[in-house]
């Protein structure tokens, strides 16, 4: 503002009195004359007034578009010269952030089109350094280079070396005896460096979170108060740095104090919507047990449940409870405040970009009008993921009124659809080859489609079908499905032609039943002994198949609770030559345990069982078979069976296979997950236990932008002389 004040000091003394002709601007971009008029507030006419116009010149400079402003007269008219800042023409950063466009607004806090301000560009540089020391980066350096572009705009090039990670070599915790070092780190975000391996991925690496650090004497405070011990105090983290070499020792000092355990639990209900004793039924802190506030916060959360699925959405309910230090007991009482029945005003829809919203809509269970159920909304985000479209589910409450909600149904979308070209191995049939056009969600309606070709030195598979599980957007289901495959097995070949039309109808949320007609033509060739069991010619199949459907899991591939079950019965005979009717049924249970044990750890239970009604022609190809990836790991596809005399694989009419999984993350913040599991079947011709046999093993389990996939490595664990084993075997596009 030098220049302005100095004009106006050379013509102040003797143009004070001076009437104003004419006002002029120059230079102005930002604003049009007739608004920069109105600030100056003078007027043609009026007295050259010196107060008025060092005003208009703050308002000016107030509006962060102008480097300089000065003022001039030419016999009355007064002239307001302007010379306007830069625009931002272009912003590109090197080094640290050069790969993270995306994020770059917002962190630098400026964009392409703003006006350049020195302040603004000084803050960018420190926004950037704190990006950088909240992801461990220290001594962070910002350089920014400025180029002119065109008349009046430059380009800013912001130079970033993002400085060296502190590590912490160690981590002391004086005056913890309850936990070790193990346990706290579990529970906090800056860990002790991994002695040996901090340098693989998942392993800790000691790396300082200094956005995390103040977060920690709190979640280190929590895991003590889990326990019970209510009194424990938890220092501020010391982090002492040597930034010669840019290691850290981080302590905290812990008081732990003495377990407390629960005295009296009481319910006091405001408003008696629901009965105190079916409230009290399901807690799980109850008197005698050591106090744990995480379980005090699942009660409360189970409490909050049994009155909201009452449409009582905002209930509120506070827990009081009072302390004995002298006995080391916990008197808590909660205190429950329903307020009013709350309604659903709408549904609102957001981030689908593929998926219509109508697809979306079918699976939630509120809709405008209906009183509000915290069951119905966990239901609908568990129907949601069960269709495999989405990655993330989020149903978020929004209050409009004492009385009524939006919800925000946010979905993160995940390919439903590829075209691949892929392979897998099998100890049998060796390398496989396979092209596929597979989409669970054509054109975002929900349709599934599918073509596969699949080829290796024992088999062709050829699949061709599309199923619509909701007609019209109805309970009902079409599916049509058309296949040619030829399989080389131990002593036989079987060329299979055929195709299937099923309807379906969903009753419940979770129950639905389908009725499927197939055809198909078998023929056998390369028959080693053709005799009772192997015949070679052509088998015709002309079969009805219903079947019912349970599946109330909460994710369609990476399930964490619930269970599917499944039974179908398929009679051939409905013209064809081919007489049986076949019983089939399976199940899988899913528990997650991170509520319990803060750990992903998933629990599966899987077993299926069939049974085969000979009715006059019952081909060996119709027949069970144990081995493989879906029943019995460890033992090669489809070579657990009776035998006949030949030693030739016949197939067995009664068949039963279990499974007991355990899984858990293979790296943090990884859709990759390590399975350890055991399997137990048995089959026979007459019985269930003629033959069994036993596998284990593990899996390593990806949810890859591909779609699933499983490498299993197995042991045969009671296998006999003559049984055909498998150590490894993969598989693309299977349900964990």
């Amino acid at each position: 503002m030098r220049k302005s004040y100095l004009a106006l000091l050379i013509f102040a003394a003797a143009l004070q009195a001076e009437t104003i002709h004419s006002i002029q601007f120059e230079g102005l971009l930002h604003l049009s004359p007739t608004i920069a008029k109105e600030m100056v507030g003078l007027h043609e006419g009026d007295r050259l007034d010196m107060a008025k116009i060092d005003k208009a010149i703050k308002k000016f400079y107030a509006q962060g578009y102008f480097k300089d402003i000065w003022v001039e007269d030419k016999d009355g008219t007064i002239i307001f010269h302007f010379v306007e800042k830069p625009l931002i023409a272009a912003i590109e950063v090197l080094g640290y952030l050069e790969n993270k466009k995306e994020e770059l607004d917002e962190i630098l806090g400026i964009k392409k089109g703003d006006i350049y301000d020195e302040s603004a560009i000084e803050k960018a540089k420190e926004r950037i350094k704190q990006k950088a020391q909240s992801q461990g980066f220290f001594d962070t350096v910002v350089e920014v280079d400025t180029q002119k572009v065109g008349e009046n705009s430059l380009r800013l090039t912001f130079i970033v070396n993002k400085g060296e990670k502190i590590r912490i070599e160690d981590l002391v915790l004086c005056g913890a005896k309850v936990f070790d070092k193990d346990d706290i780190e579990d529970v906090v975000a800056n860990r002790e460096k991994h002695p040996y391996f901090w340098w693989m991925i998942g392993v800790d690496s000691g790396e300082v979170k200094l956005d995390q650090l103040p977060l920690d004497s709190a979640r280190i405070q929590n895991l003590y108060f889990s326990k019970g011990y209510l009194d424990a105090k938890i220092s501020d983290p010391f982090l002492r740095v040597d930034f010669d070499n840019y290691k850290a020792k981080l302590r905290y000092h812990i008081f732990e104090g003495k377990p407390y355990r629960v005295a009296d639990v009481q319910i006091k209900l405001l408003e008696p919507v629901v009965k105190k004793d079916k409230l009290m039924s399901k807690l799980n802190l109850v008197p005698g047990k050591v106090f744990n506030i995480e379980k005090m916060r699942k009660d409360i959360e189970k409490l909050r449940k049994a009155i909201a699925d009452k449409g009582y959405a905002f209930v509120r309910i506070v827990p009081d409870f009072q302390k004995d230090e002298k006995t080391h007991q916990v008197k808590l009482r909660y205190i429950i405040n329903p307020g009013e029945k709350v309604y659903i005003r709408d549904v609102v829809i957001s981030g689908n970009q593929r998926t219509l919203d109508r697809v979306i809509r079918r699976e939630v269970f509120l809709a405008p009008g209906d009183t509000y159920s915290y069951t119905d909304l966990i239901e609908s985000k568990n129907a949601l993921r069960r269709t495999g479209f989405f990655s993330d589910v989020k149903i978020e409450e929004r209050r409009v009124s004492p009385n009524e909600m939006d919800l925000l149904v946010q979905v993160k979308e995940m390919p439903t659809g590829n075209i691949m070209i892929g392979g897998g191995y099998s100890s049998y049939e060796g390398f496989l080859v396979n092209a596929s056009i597979n989409d669970k969600n054509i054109f975002g309606s929900g349709i599934e489609g599918r073509f596969q070709i699949d080829y290796s030195s024992k088999s062709m598979r050829f699949n061709l079908g599309i199923t619509n599980p909701r007609v019209f957007d109805s309970d009902y289901s079409l599916g049509i499905n058309l296949y040619n495959t030829r399989f080389e097995y131990y002593d036989y070949t079987q060329e299979r032609k055929g195709g299937s039309l099923s309807v379906g109808h969903r009753f419940t949320r979770h129950l639905s039943a389908s009725l499927t007609y197939a055809y198909e033509k078998n023929k056998l060739t390369d028959v080693v002994y053709d005799d009772y069991y192997f015949q070679e010619g052509t088998y015709t199949k002309s079969a009805l198949i219903p079947a019912v459907i349970f599946d109330n899991t909460d994710d369609y591939y990476v399930p964490r609770s619930g269970v599917t079950l499944s039974a179908s019965a398929e009679y051939a005979g409905a013209g064809g030559n081919e007489r049986y009717t076949k019983f089939y049924a399976r199940s899988a249970y899913y528990y997650g345990l991170e509520d319990l044990i803060d750990y992903d750890l998933i629990l599966r239970a899987k077993a299926r069982v069939g049974y085969i009604v000979d009715q006059g022609n019952l081909p060996v190809f119709e027949k069970f078979y144990l081995g493989g990836i879906r029943s019995l790991r460890g033992y090669q596809t489809a070579s657990i069976s009776p035998k006949d005399e030949e030693g030739r694989l016949i197939g067995g009419k009664e068949m039963f296979s279990t499974s007991l999984e355990a899984s858990i993350p293979l790296m943090k913040n990884s859709n990759m997950r390590l399975t350890f599991f055991i399997d137990y079947g048995g089959i026979g011709e007459d019985s269930f236990t003629a033959i069994t046999r036993a596998g284990t093993g593990a899996a390593i389990e990806w949810l890859s932008p591909m779609g699933p996939i499983q490498l299993i490595f197995a042991k045969a664990l009671n296998d006999k002389e003559g049984d055909r084993t498998s150590s490894f075997e993969f598989s693309v596009g299977t349900r964990f």
